[in-house]
């Protein structure tokens, strides 16, 4: 039986880019770095969105592009959405010494709580953070602040340096190895991350994304990659399933069913 949202209040919004707020809600969720929740808004829809707050208040960060995110992003301190999780597996990051951290876009959601975490537990630490602009950089501040080794990327040169993560991840392997390679974005990014890492021996974690009906329950087959299921087998996933997966970086599921190309599924979920 499927877990019944809670209605909790919006207890503080911040604006972290013009097009992304992070909800702070007055719910207490013991989350684990990667895992999801999903929000809900009464006669409208449910979806999944990374915890970057967990504990004694949780919250949630979202990006205003499509009919749910911009009804959310209509939202006041004070108004009340429904929630339920956490959901998914999350990062291991059990006895890892050093580590590098790559984000691209909204993926910065996904990896700040690990970030955060592997800076308190000491470990050696390089975070790279990807955007298209450097006003769409998504939480730089508290990401340069787990690290000396940080780096932004945008594609318009506007912050950082002008190009892509993969070139800056590409040129550390070259003078330093890492126990584990995590990371969050476009998919097409991920994958271009997963294979730098399979050329460089080191294996990697990547959090993956797909359309989620249920919502963790693992029964509805939306969220399908391979024979896993992102919502209940991710959605995070290891080299080692990562390599047997032939639709990663290639496909995904509309809420149809239809399996499209991944640039098709992008512009669907815009």
């Amino acid at each position: 039986m499927a877990e019944l949202p809670k209605m909790v209040s919006i207890t503080k919004i911040v604006q972290e880019t013009p097009s992304i707020k992070t909800y702070y809600l007055g719910y207490s969720m013991d989350a684990r770095p990667g895992q999801f929740a999903m929000a809900w808004l009464p006669g409208l829809d449910e979806k999944p969105f990374t915890l970057t707050a967990a504990g004694k208040e949780c919250a949630i960060t979202v990006q205003c592009k499509g009919k749910f995110t911009r009804a959310m992003c209509g939202l006041k301190a004070g108004d009340r959405i429904g929630i339920r999780g956490p959901y998914g597996n999350g990062f291991d990051f059990e006895g890892v010494k050093s580590a590098c951290i790559v984000a691209g876009g909204c993926g910065a959601a996904p990896i700040l709580l690990l970030a955060e975490q592997l800076s308190a537990k000491g470990v050696d630490l390089a975070v790279i953070n990807g955007a298209k602009a450097g006003k769409e950089c998504l939480f730089k501040e508290r990401l340069a602040k787990t690290t000396k080794d940080f780096y932004i990327t945008t594609d318009d040169g506007s912050l950082g340096e002008k190009g892509h993560v993969t070139t800056v991840l590409e040129r550390m392997f070259n003078g330093k190895k890492f126990d584990a390679v995590f990371g969050c974005g476009p998919e097409p990014m991920l994958k271009a991350v997963f294979e730098a890492c399979e050329k460089a021996g080191v294996e990697c974690q990547l959090n993956l994304e797909r359309y989620m009906r249920c919502g963790g329950m693992g029964v509805c087959g939306a969220c399908a990659i391979g024979k896993w299921l992102v919502c209940r087998d991710g959605p995070v996933f290891e080299s080692r399933r990562l390599r047997g997966i032939e639709e990663f970086g290639q496909k995904a599921l509309l809420k149809s069913g239809k399996e499209v190309s991944l640039k098709d599924f992008a512009e669907w979920r815009q």
